[in-house]
């Protein structure tokens, strides 16, 4: 049902490898990366050493799965409109100023651009690494195991699946508007956009109707059927839960020592 261009998405941001982390169950994986996320954000913003603390344990994990760190710190693009609104604290923000290169900045504005930069960036940045390591039915295998509602798990593996066939129907009707003299470079043809996106939206509501049409026919019931797999020995999990107890550990550490 899906052509090779969208087998290939399913697994753009996967990268194939046998490392220790690679092996992990995916369930597990996710389990460690939603512990490591939890532990970053409840650890105070002022404790600057304990984001240095998880940094590192990030990178550790990162060269155990054999990522490379310019590839994670490229794919931190993601986090760039989180950037954008948190650059604008401290200017927006209210209580004492500090002047820094002749701009009147607010303190607690430029605490909370530290908490969204540093706290996006760490969460980001694990999802990267889990990402990298898992491909994409493997994680809603995983998810399935974690006892995640099969709708959720249904829903999100169309989504996926099928974004890169709506992706290649958008290039198409691109092709098509341009070779008939359409183009859409100012405010004056923005009518022309909307028109593809609203004849987007037809074909695929009318793919999706042909779609389900022949899930019904095979014997669809309204939920995916189970995804086999075990559930991860104890020493996997011991294995993937080891960097999230650490996090945590820091954590109450960082809570611990404040004045």
């Amino acid at each position: 049902m899906l052509g090779l261009g969208a087998s290939r998405s399913l697994d753009g941001r996967h990268l194939p490898g046998t490392s220790t982390l690679h092996r992990l169950p995916a369930q597990c994986k996710l389990a460690a990366v939603l512990l490591f996320t939890s532990a970053v954000v409840a650890a105070p913003r002022e404790a600057l050493w304990a984001y240095g603390a998880f940094a590192a344990l990030l990178v550790v994990v990162a060269r155990l799965g054999s990522v490379p760190l310019g590839l994670l710190a490229r794919r931190l693009v993601l986090e760039a409109p989180f950037v954008a609104f948190a650059l604008f604290l401290p200017l927006l923000g209210h209580g004492p100023r500090i002047d820094v290169l002749g701009l009147s900045l607010s303190v607690d504005g430029l605490w909370a651009a530290w908490n969204i930069l540093v706290k996006g960036t760490l969460g980001v940045a694990a999802s990267a690494v889990l990402a990298a390591t898992t491909p994409v039915p493997e994680l809603l295998a995983g998810l399935d195991r974690l006892r995640v509602p099969r709708v959720f798990t249904a829903i999100a593996g169309f989504m996926v699946r099928y974004a890169e066939v709506v992706a290649a129907e958008l290039r198409r009707m691109q092709v098509a508007r341009v070779s008939r003299g359409g183009e859409a470079r100012s405010v004056a043809n923005w009518r022309v956009v909307a028109a593809t996106a609203g004849a987007l939206f037809v074909r695929c509501y009318e793919r999706g109707e042909r779609v389900h049409l022949a899930m019904l026919s095979r014997g669809f019931t309204g939920t995916m059927p189970a995804l086999a797999g075990g559930g991860g020995s104890a020493r996997q999990w011991l294995a993937a839960l080891s960097p999230p107890a650490l996090a945590a550990l820091v954590s109450a550490l960082a809570w611990g020592m404040r004045p």
